[in-house]
């Protein structure tokens, strides 16, 4: 292919841009896309179909190397192991805006690689990587109703820019991922500090706007490489099977789909029944070779009466404007929330449920050593809020095999924890480390904010002050030609049959993560404004329920939580506190079965179930640390003695010698003539050698110097 290279310049941001010809020759398509010194490679390769495959098989992976960052792996094998979390929901990113551009008859293997080649850690990848996404697909020559293009907007001040470096985002109240095609939007990420509705949909439109100026350049690249969009015809359907369905079960489905005291349960086992006495059963009695019959075989009844489902369900919400629940466009199902309903050895938990869906959070509050350190090539080092998503089979009445969790469940547990981490306390005033896991015990749609929900109840639970509450709900949309219903609360038929997943979280300032999911080629911000304020008044009254179980977090942490003590000692003194290999800080384990944890700045954080063990341990670190000066008068313990001398402990875990000479008034014979182990004793610093020993005296001690030391003493 002919090499050729674009560069696309923001006045907001840093200029982008496009090389292809050079790397990845046998790929169906591959480009470098480049920001900064943030260079990733994206190849789209196309395979022939499957036999019997009635979905799309895309698989987009997204690999980081560390030598990008200039950087050798840990571990024994010293290479890439496992995807980090951060790598997983990178594959999410690329494959949710790309995914609803392929035409839905498309059957053939589609894979999209992107791998970063280079990273300056100022860039963040990721919206290259959809964005070239795009670049490769189109080179690649493979039916897709684009160009797309993905920008991250950032709010710096009241000033929103385009591509942010990592700095900007830490210190700014929005982290926005846009992604558009020329139809409209097709995918908002986003984090945010509670940020007013208004100020998100301003966002929204801004990002999208810079969308457009990197499609454009895309249709430039293409105009320039003498490639043209493909467009080829669909497959020819025969209707043949669809009509002789539709003839037999349009009437029952709709009288189903109008009985709206049905449960999910219930509502599908009349479906099932209709699908199997109704079609299978007629379809059984035909010719073996009868054409129909072949058509019907495999998945073709289920999949085509799926497909009537649907499209009755749609035609009921647009013409009637009700759902098969009976509910209003804007009527969230009946909430329920309750706290502590586990025995106390858990921290926290919280139950929440909404319809059928059903989440069981649990908090537990940890050191800041149960901190997970991050080992990928983006510049946070830790993550001190970890919230962990469970789906199992039984949730939805279904048995299959638990494994490791998968895309699905990591990129749930990751946009719950997106939109609490805004209203958890600062480190410096609740150093704990935080983990929520929650448990879906029954799924009928939007389960991951229902762990939101669940998750803020179980911080309050737990006792841990976050700044305010956070509630969320999952916005829907039927959209049939110039006719669209946005739905509030969905339920799972209504996610699966419809044409937007659209989750909203917040607090009542404002939002603090949004995920907006299609399954159309794009939407307009009249749609999309609309979808997020009708979100406020749900929010606001799942909100509501959710405070009359508690209204504010417990005013003291669980008896089984541990309890921490901070205190800030010199950073030159760490090494002290340490020992030579860890000695002296495992001894201070050892005695008083407190955990230690000192980080680079001198902040000593003491923890243990145990308060007075955890008040021991800050004693024996204050002792060591305490500067001690010449002249001081302490009262101490004998802790040894030898023959020229005994060594007293004047502080916790900081000890002086009293030269025999030093013990009394003239001559003494022996050391143990006047002092025995675990004698108390009040002592003056005399001197301190160059070696930092501390030498003592019991001689010419002022009464007023020993009074004060033993009361200084009885304070402890």
């Amino acid at each position: 292919m002919l090499e050729i290279a674009k560069s696309i310049s923001f006045v907001e941001g840093r200029d982008i841009r496009l090389e292809t010809g050079l790397l990845a020759p046998q790929a169906g398509g591959s480009v470098l896309i480049q920001s900064g010194d943030t260079a990733v490679l994206v190849t789209a390769t196309r395979s022939p179909g499957r036999e019997g495959m009635d979905f799309l098989p895309l698989l987009v992976d997204y690999e980081e190397r560390l030598y990008a960052a200039g950087r050798i792996p840990g571990g024994f094998l010293r290479r890439e192991g496992r995807p980090p979390e951060k790598v997983t929901l990178t594959s999410r990113l690329i494959d949710r805006p790309l995914r609803p551009l392929f035409p839905q008859w498309l059957r053939d293997d589609i894979q999209v690689i992107a791998t970063t080649l280079s990273m300056d850690e100022q860039v963040p990848p990721d919206v290259l990587a959809v964005t070239g996404a795009s670049v490769a697909v189109l080179l690649a020559q493979i039916p897709f109703q684009g160009p797309m293009a993905a920008v991250r907007v950032g709010l710096v001040g009241d000033d929103f820019i385009i591509n942010p470096t990592y700095k900007e985002i830490e210190e700014g109240d929005l982290d926005l991922v846009v992604a558009g095609s020329p139809d409209g939007v097709v995918m908002v990420e986003a984090g945010a500090n509670q940020l007013p509705e208004q100020d998100v949909i301003e966002a929204i439109e801004f990002g999208y706007e810079a969308v457009q100026t990197l499609i454009a350049a895309q249709q430039e690249l293409m105009e320039e490489l003498g490639i043209t969009l493909v467009v080829e015809e669909p497959p020819v359907v025969d209707n043949t099977l669809e009509n002789f369905i539709g003839d037999r079960a349009v009437d029952k489905i709709k009288a189903v789909l109008s009985q709206f005291t049905l449960d999910k349960k219930g509502r599908d086992t009349l479906l099932d029944e209709i699908r199997d006495t109704e079609i299978i059963a007629a379809i059984a009695e035909l010719p073996e070779d009868d054409p129909l019959r072949v058509a019907a075989e495999g998945q073709a009844v289920p999949n085509t009466f799926k497909k009537l489902t649907k499209k009755l369900m749609r035609r009921q919400i647009i013409e009637d404007g009700v759902r098969v629940d009976g509910r209003k466009l804007d009527e969230v199902r009946p909430v329920s929330a309750q706290v502590g309903i586990l025995p106390p050895r858990v921290h926290g938990c919280g139950l929440f449920q909404r319809g059928l869906t059903q989440v069981l959070s649990i908090a537990t509050l940890g050191t800041p050593g149960d901190a997970q350190e991050l080992d990928d090539l983006h510049p946070e080092g830790e993550k001190r809020y970890l919230h962990h998503y469970n789906f199992p089979p039984f949730s939805v009445g279904e048995t299959k095999p638990m494994r490791s969790p998968g895309r699905r469940e990591i990129g749930h547990g990751a946009l719950a924890e997106r939109a609490l981490v805004p209203v958890l306390p600062p480190k410096e005033e609740f150093p704990y480390v935080l983990r929520v896991v929650s448990e879906v015990l029954s799924s009928n749609g939007s389960t991951s904010m229902g762990s939101v929900c669940g998750s803020t109840l179980a911080l309050m639970d737990a006792g841990v002050p976050i700044i305010k509450p956070v509630s969320g709900a999952a916005m829907g949309l039927i959209k049939d030609g110039d006719e669209v219903r946005v739905l509030t609360d969905i339920q799972g038929i209504e996610d699966f049959l419809g044409d937007m997943d659209f989750k909203v979280a917040g607090t009542d300032t404002g939002i603090t993560a949004l995920q907006m999911d299609m399954k159309i080629t794009g939407l307009s911000m009249e749609v999309i404004e609309r979808a997020i304020q009708q979100a406020r008044p749900a929010r606001l009254h799942i909100l509501e329920k959710m405070l009359s179980a508690i209204d504010k977090p417990r005013a003291n942490l669980s008896a089984y939580a541990p309890r921490l003590l901070t205190i800030k000692i010199d950073p030159d003194l760490i090494g002290l506190v340490i020992g030579p290999g860890g000695k002296t800080i495992k001894g201070i384990t050892e005695q008083t079965g407190a955990k230690v944890d000192i980080e680079d700045d001198g902040t000593v954080i003491i923890s243990s179930t145990d308060g007075e063990k955890a008040t021991q341990a800050k004693k024996i670190i204050e002792g060591m640390t305490r500067k001690v000066s010449e002249g001081d008068v302490f009262v101490g313990q004998v802790v040894r003695i030898i023959t020229i001398g005994a060594f007293v402990e004047i502080l916790p875990g900081k000890e002086g010698m009293i030269h025999i000479s030093q013990l009394a008034e003239g001559r003494v014979g022996k050391v143990e003539d006047e002092v025995a182990v675990g004698d108390e004793v009040v002592v003056k610093v005399r001197e301190i050698d160059s070696r930092g020993r501390i030498n003592l005296t019991r001689l010419g001690i002022h009464p007023e110097q020993a009074a004060a030391a033993r009361a200084a003493a009885a304070q402890g």
